[in-house]
């Protein structure tokens, strides 16, 4: 291939599947197009599980392609089975705008917007959906669909098969995102649907009923499911999820989530989740032997698409601070406690469970007893130790440690 939006998408690993890779090349040879992704808002922002998405938006505009960013504020109303074991808890219609809302500005950091030619298209599929006539959306667009095959999708098929209910509504949810696709061929020549490849069949059945209706030909490209070395979900940690909403997850908690990349997985993500001339990175990865580099060059880069390249030195430098000289750099995540409540004392167990630092007290009665806790640099493994003001530092800061890579600042106020 040539040097293209598929060619580079290949050569960092993000080709997966394609409903028709031949006519898709050849459109993308003559012309520039639109693609669209869609994005659940069922939180106020989306998690790291969803950047590979938006690396591959970023990527159509470097080859000076228009990305559309469908957020669902229609779909979130009913749920997306795929991959899910149990039906999701359906939002109030404000929640969702609310939601909405927020993700927005995420996308406004991590596109480009200057180009009017590239500059991000953002549409709410409730603008249409929420307009259907039931008996007009069956009798036109439902007919289209038989039940036999909707049965034969993963997202239908692995719920039944594990005898896990599926709601009707859920059902329905292919169908929505396939007549989604329809409007979006419609209203702005949207000829491709990207997503991950649990998306797949969601997305053979809006190319159907786009040929079906139109005659017209839509294309759709799935990217591999990413896990973690471990088996783990991508965007997932013992904390839970890596946010892109610095808001809810800061910049430090970013920098840091890379930085402690498995061995396994750096080379892999560094093609993923930075934006060097390919060619060169794979070259730096070759060469370089020193896999702790490696580590330190994905979340400089990571973090410098997300959060910029002063909130990514920040962080760098923060890191080595607290970990190299044992200090605490000015990025280090901080929480606030109570001056009274530090001057009556409080329990060990409670101040780690409490600032979200363990999932369980009996995880923090484990870590205490295994000497991974410490304050202000000093082993504590008695589980009845009170924190109290001689606790307190003279910037008015308690260091509190959690294993080897878990630091924040306690503040008194």
């Amino acid at each position: 291939m040539k040097n293209t939006f598929l060619s580079e998408m290949n050569s960092r690993g993000f080709l997966n599947q394609c409903t028709d890779l031949e006519g898709l090349k050849k459109i993308l040879n003559q012309k520039t197009i639109k693609a669209y992704i869609g994005f659940d808002t069922t939180a106020p922002s989306l998690h790291v599980g969803s950047l590979l998405q938006i690396m591959i938006l970023r990527l159509l505009q470097k080859y000076g392609h228009q990305p559309i960013v469908l957020l669902g504020g229609g779909t979130t109303l009913i749920g997306d089975p795929s991959g899910k074991d149990s039906t999701r808890k359906i939002l109030k219609e404000k929640e969702i705008k609310n939601n909405i809302k927020s993700i927005k500005k995420i996308f406004e950091k991590l596109l480009h917007s200057k180009n009017k030619k590239t500059k991000p298209i953002f549409v709410n599929n409730y603008d249409w959906l929420g307009k259907l006539k039931y008996i007009d959306f069956l009798r036109d667009v439902g007919k289209h669909f038989t039940i036999n095959k909707m049965l034969t999708f993963d997202s239908v098929k692995l719920r039944l098969d594990r005898e896990q209910s599926l709601s009707y509504t859920e059902f329905n949810y292919m169908i929505l995102q396939a007549y989604d696709f329809y409007q979006l061929i419609k209203k702005y020549d949207c000829v491709l649907q990207l997503g991950g490849s649990d998306q797949w069949g969601n997305i053979v059945n809006g190319v159907d009923l786009i040929r079906r209706i139109t005659q017209k030909n839509a294309f759709g490209l799935t990217t591999p499911l990413i896990t973690l070395s471990s088996g783990a979900k991508m965007g997932k940690t013992e904390k839970g999820a890596v946010w892109l909403d610095e808001k809810i997850f800061s910049a430090y908690e970013y920098w840091q989530f890379w930085r402690n990349t498995s061995d396994e997985d750096v080379k892999k993500f560094l093609k993923f989740f930075t934006e060097d001339d390919i060619d060169n990175l794979t070259m730096q990865i070759e060469n370089e032997k020193d896999i702790n580099k490696l580590k330190i060059l994905l979340a400089n880069k990571a973090t410098t698409i997300l959060h910029g390249s002063k909130a990514a030195k920040d962080s760098a430098e923060t890191a080595k601070e607290t970990f190299v000289r044992g200090g605490l750099g000015k990025n280090i995540p901080e929480k606030k406690i109570e001056k009274k409540i530090i001057r009556q004392g409080i329990n060990i167990i409670e101040l780690i469970f409490q600032n979200n630092l363990a999932q369980s007290k009996s995880e923090v009665r484990r870590i205490l007893k295994n000497n991974g806790v410490k304050i202000n640099d000093v082993t504590v493994n008695d589980e009845k130790k009170i924190v109290n003001i001689e606790d307190v530092q003279e910037n008015n800061f308690i260091k509190l440690s959690i294993g080897k890579k878990n630091h924040i600042k306690v503040k008194i106020i």
